[in-house]
């Protein structure tokens, strides 16, 4: 908190970093796919999408952008472009050789095996979480390139710890089996034991999974606030990510002297359903006290998931216990899903069939009381809500937080 922060890079030390990289990884006469995420991430994915182009597009034998969606909607060509920040015009008169794909998890024919993670070392990775193998596939496509360009930020992250690196190979581009896998072991860790933290069990699993990527792999790890991209950490190994944790470390995680009754949590627009939305409440989550209260504000969201929501509909939202006693029942929906039902719901207990979650989330978005009365989660009316009201009232316990899903919230 004391530590000044980073002023913003200059775009002459975005390119010479991107020079450096071209030339120290012999990309030259090269096959290259840029992995980038969707736009539920905050990236200046078009400053280097013009700057690879500009500084070596016509040097190699291909530049394509495979869009890491993980199981997020597909990109429609108007969201593809604006993801890498041109027009339709630009795309057809300089870029014409650009391929910008969506990564289709949709289609079984996508993936191809690479490799299996056996049942003793899941037990080992997982702190003893899980103990069955784990089979990994990725986007067969990736073979077909001499290297990969990992692209992406690194923020405090619910699953993962941090987001970045490896992620946005695994989920961002593998198999339903090892995302369902890596997504309900962060369930059964829970947020508040992740989130922020380095080593955790997923990111271990994730490290391990991309070993079996026999491609080389360059990674641009960026650090991004709400003034622009303060760092830019390049290299093919974890060395990396590391320094883009430790400054994320520094610029993305807000401080507070203690934990607050009642939040009201205003959603980035960036998020069109609570799937991508419900970062707004795990970011805030550390710092609610117990029986204390986080109000998603989101009028803007009307869907539990675009992908996943007639699923979450049949489940509803609980507290981990609940799942792991109930996992007969659970069975056959994707452990995915019920992570995220799990991870919204929060941490709690379950004692005699009764769950009590620590804490109350409250949705007031688009969809309507009778959709979260069916999923069990409260609801609140969101033209009932002005939030400069919320304003100003942390000496009551009572604070407000605005564009929320990136930073994350502690106490100290």
């Amino acid at each position: 908190m004391d530590n000044p922060r980073p002023q913003k890079l200059s775009h002459g030390e975005i390119t010479g970093k991107i020079l450096s990289a071209y030339k120290d990884y012999d990309l030259q006469n090269k096959k290259l796919l840029v992995i980038i995420p969707d736009n539920t991430r905050s990236a200046p994915v078009d400053i280097f999408f013009k700057l690879f182009f500009e500084l070596f597009g016509k040097e190699t034998k291909k530049l394509d952008y495979l869009v890491a969606l993980g199981t997020h909607p597909l990109l429609n060509e108007e969201e593809k472009l604006k993801r890498v920040g041109i027009s339709e015009q630009e795309k057809k008169r300089t870029y014409s050789s650009v391929r910008i794909m969506n990564h289709r998890w949709d289609k079984k024919e996508t993936f191809t095996p690479i490799g299996t993670i056996d049942s003793d070392e899941m037990r080992c990775l997982s702190d003893g979480l899980l103990t069955e193998k784990t089979d990994i596939s990725i986007n067969r496509i990736v073979f077909e390139y001499d290297a990969l360009i990992v692209l992406g930020p690194v923020f405090p992250h619910e699953v993962a710890g941090f987001s970045g690196s490896n992620k946005y190979l695994f989920p961002g581009i593998c198999g339903w089996n090892f995302t369902d896998n890596t997504h309900w072991l962060g369930a059964l860790r829970t947020n508040l034991k992740t989130i922020g933290i380095k080593d955790t069990p997923v990111r271990r699993l994730i490290d391990r999974a991309a070993e079996f990527v026999n491609v080389p792999m360059i990674y641009f790890n960026l650090v991004v606030d709400s003034e622009g991209m303060k760092g830019l950490f390049v290299g093919d190994d974890s060395g990396a990510w590391s320094k883009a944790v430790e400054l994320s470390s520094r610029i993305n995680i807000n401080y507070v002297s203690k934990p607050f009754k009642k939040i009201l949590s205003i959603a980035s627009k960036k998020y069109d359903d609570l799937w991508t939305g419900a970062k707004a409440f795990y970011k805030i989550e550390p710092v609610v006290e117990d029986g204390g209260e986080i109000i998603v504000y989101a009028p803007h969201i009307e869907q539990f998931s675009i992908t996943h929501g007639h699923i979450i509909e049949q489940v509803g939202f609980h507290i981990k216990e609940y799942f792991v006693k109930n996992m007969t029942k659970y069975a056959g929906f994707p452990k995915a899903v019920l992570a995220h039902a799990a991870h919204v719901k929060g941490t709690g207990s379950f004692i005699n069939g009764s769950e009590k979650p620590r804490i109350k989330i409250i949705l007031s978005t688009g969809i309507s009381k009778d959709r979260c009365d069916d999923v069990n989660i409260a609801y609140m009316d969101p033209d009932g809500i002005n939030p400069d009201e919320w304003e100003k009232k942390e000496d009551e316990g009572i604070a407000v937080v605005h564009n929320s899903g990136e930073v994350l919230y502690k106490v100290k």
